[in-house]
């Protein structure tokens, strides 16, 4: 995060569940936080001038006549979600209609809706049930600002994460980061993750060489615990900027998850473990993409996971088709797409005084 002396007048809000948890972080010092859905929370959106959201606000929520809702959502999807799809569960008609009119209300407050190209572009227009006649004018093709710092990090950069995450020296690191799924939840707890992964032979075949990242997705209620694996493999799912773990590993291995989208502007490569495909993509109704067009092999079994993670990382170079991924789907990712919408959503405006 960067500090822009043009904001100095802004008060900045912040709303988290566990809003404790960010209280220390230096990045915020300026801002207020408070927990998500707290009366300080709802204040926060009455009198905010400009709402930033990667998520939904709530149902009963809505931008008044002045109010910018800057809507970031979380990726440019892979698997299909809210308009394009059904959950299994979901069998009459009429709660399909149901569905569908609760996506396309939270679609009609935007004030503007982030996209990484046009491809993200057309499949958030239709996922997020925005009206065709009004995508144009809402719709932001500018990149995400969160990648910014994927253009511009330095290999300075990684060595100070690399000592700040106390990931050792000399190995090949990788990041293993698979999403949630639906039918994973624990009564309780909420949802679980069923690794799909045994890391006992994974270390076996890889050896000392190299070391493993696990990034659950947020929405994982459980922790784990890989003390027994001696440091080859670290949890690091509550390391806050998950821009860090890109720029210090080697290779990507992930299934569905959005982040490879975000990942490819570093041109290092992926590996899409999907154990579980058939029943997932049944599941999810498809992909947006065809598997051919990933930018990485797909792997179906442990068998293969090992061999594909070291023929990754013994290339030495990224093949063409990592680059072409990247100019197709992350062509406004080049270090500035901050600066696009900041141009765009705070100073195309003719306001004055302080803002939040």
């Amino acid at each position: 995060m960067v500090r822009d002396p043009a904001f100095d007048d802004y008060t900045l809000i912040w709303a988290f569940k566990d809003p404790d948890a960010y209280s220390e972080v230096s990045e915020l010092e300026r801002a207020a936080i408070v927990r998500w859905g707290s009366d300080a929370h709802l204040a926060a959106y009455a009198r905010a001038k400009h709402w930033i959201c990667n998520c939904a606000v709530p149902a009963h929520v809505a931008p008044r006549d002045g109010q910018v809702y800057l809507q970031t959502w979380h990726g440019t999807p892979l698997k299909r979600f809210g308009c394009d799809f059904t959950p299994p569960g979901i069998t009459t008609q009429r709660a399909v209609d149901e569905r569908l009119q609760r996506w396309r209300a939270s679609a009609a407050k935007f004030t503007f809706l982030l996209s990484q190209s046009p491809f993200g572009s057309e499949k958030l227009t239709s996922a997020l049930g925005l009206e065709p006649a009004s995508a144009p004018r809402v719709i932001l093709e500018s990149g995400y600002p969160r990648n910014d710092f994927l253009a511009t990090s330095t290999a300075a950069d990684a060595e100070s994460i690399k000592r700040r995450l106390d990931v050792p020296d000399g190995k090949t690191v990788v990041l293993y980061a698979p999403t949630w799924r639906d039918d994973q939840r624990t009564p309780g707890v909420g949802l679980t993750l069923e690794l799909g992964v045994d890391f006992d032979r994974l270390r076996r075949e890889l050896g000392e060489d190299y070391v493993i990242l696990f990034r659950a997705h947020f929405m994982i209620a459980e922790s784990f615990d890989f003390e027994r694996f001696g440091g080859f493999v670290r949890d690091v799912s509550r390391v806050d900027d998950v821009n860090d773990l890109y720029v210090v590993s080697d290779v990507l291995v992930t299934d569905y998850s959005s982040v490879f989208f975000d990942y490819a502007n570093l041109e290092r490569p992926v590996v899409f473990y999907m154990y579980d495909l058939d029943d997932y993509s049944r599941d999810r109704g498809g992909f947006y993409l065809e598997l051919e067009e990933l930018p990485g092999p797909v792997v179906r079994d442990q068998d293969g996971l090992a061999p594909a993670i070291v023929a990754a990382t013994s290339a030495g170079t990224v093949t063409g088709g990592y680059r072409a991924f990247r100019e197709r789907f992350t062509p406004w990712d080049d270090g500035c797409a901050s600066e696009r919408v900041i141009e765009r959503v705070f100073r195309a405006g003719d306001e004055d005084g302080r803002h939040e």
